[in-house]
């Protein structure tokens, strides 16, 4: 027993000196400075001083006192907030995906003492404390969601670590992954993957665009049909309006014609006034007889216009001597309906000689 304890003795220096050579680059690590009695501890910095092999103070930025040969230099720690590589390594998804991944520690410490009595190299245990909780965590999570809960995934890296850590005086503030390596099949696999989705986003987006476009081509025909049916609509009622007003305008015209043949009729010579106009109007239609293809019934003396004037008045007056006996009778009750008598007599003697 005692000779493996010496051999454990002589191997334990030189596998500290390993460790040591192998973060010797780091800025956490500093070799201890002799002690001449006159110390200057740099900023941010905390020295550890032992006496007789034993934890006695701990120096602070400044300038220090030591007693050579009795106190001692024995650990330099950094206070600065120091990043470390981690290295690659390999860690199997959720759903059985080999991945390559490594990541940038940042971590402070906090408690010199801790850090210097309560771990041998603390650098190292957290190198391999962020590896295994990387392994850890990744398998709790499927590929797909690597890529999507990359954020989720570094601070439940820096929770584990803070957890394990807080008794090494050492705080880790993040983690972050800087690499993930795919195997070539899963890479090609995700590959296609992407050219299948956006294929269907551009076959989606191009079959929505050709909808709106009918869509769009039925509203205008809709749009352009309704309002030449509006057009057409208030074409037909400005044409009905104006034919309306033109046979108003007409009527009021034809009116006033009448009025004014009766009241020239019942002044002087308004007779011979209105056989001569009788006349001149027979003499007009007749002659327009020949102009068309009609076949009409004409009297056998169509010639002879004195005895169709005069068969014309005739017939007038008669009318007019039958209807004056009734216009006295009804004048006694409504004088006012006497004149609108006579245009009415009058109206029916020109449309049948029209």
């Amino acid at each position: 027993m005692m000779r493996r304890a010496s051999l454990l003795q002589l191997f334990q220096p030189s596998l500290r000196t390993i460790r040591n050579e192998r973060y010797a680059s780091s800025a956490s690590f500093r070799r201890a400075p002799a002690n001449l009695g006159i110390v200057f501890v740099p900023q941010q910095q905390a020295w550890i001083v032992e006496r007789f092999g034993k934890y006695n103070r701990l120096l602070s930025p400044g300038l220090n006192f030591c007693i050579p040969f009795v106190e001692k230099i024995s650990y330099v720690q950094s206070l600065k907030e120091i990043t470390i590589d981690i290295p690659e390594q390999s860690a199997i998804t959720l759903d059985n995906v080999t991945l390559h991944i490594d990541g940038v520690l940042y971590y402070k410490i906090f408690d010199a003492y801790k850090a210097s009595y309560g771990i041998e190299e603390h650098q190292y245990a957290v190198v391999q404390l962020a590896q295994t909780t990387m392994r850890s965590e990744l398998g709790k999570i499927s590929l797909d969601n690597v890529f999507q809960e990359r954020t989720v995934l570094n601070h439940n890296i820096v929770e584990a670590i803070n957890t394990a850590s807080e008794a090494w005086g050492i705080h880790c503030m993040r983690y972050e992954i800087r690499d993930i390596q795919l195997p070539k099949r899963v890479q090609d696999a995700m590959q296609m993957q992407v050219e299948a989705e956006r294929k269907k986003r551009a076959q989606v987006l191009t079959s929505e665009g050709e909808r709106q476009s009918a869509i769009n081509v039925a509203e205008g025909k809709k749009q352009s049909q309704i309002l030449a049916s509006e057009a057409l609509k208030m074409e037909q009622i400005n044409e009905a309006e104006g034919e309306a007003k033109a046979m108003f305008a007409k009527a009021e015209a034809r009116a006033r014609s009448i009025r004014a043949v009766a009241e020239a009729i019942e002044k002087e010579g308004g007779s011979s006034a209105a056989s001569l106009a009788v006349a001149e109007q027979y003499v007009g239609v007749f002659g327009n007889l020949a102009k068309t293809n009609n076949t009409l019934l004409l009297p056998s003396d169509t010639g002879n216009i004195a005895s169709m004037v005069g068969q014309a008045m005739g017939i007038y007056g008669q009318m007019t001597k039958n209807r004056d006996g009734d216009v006295k009778a009804e004048s006694s009750s409504d004088p006012v309906h006497s004149d609108k008598d006579h245009y009415s007599v009058f109206k029916s003697l020109t449309r049948k000689d029209s």
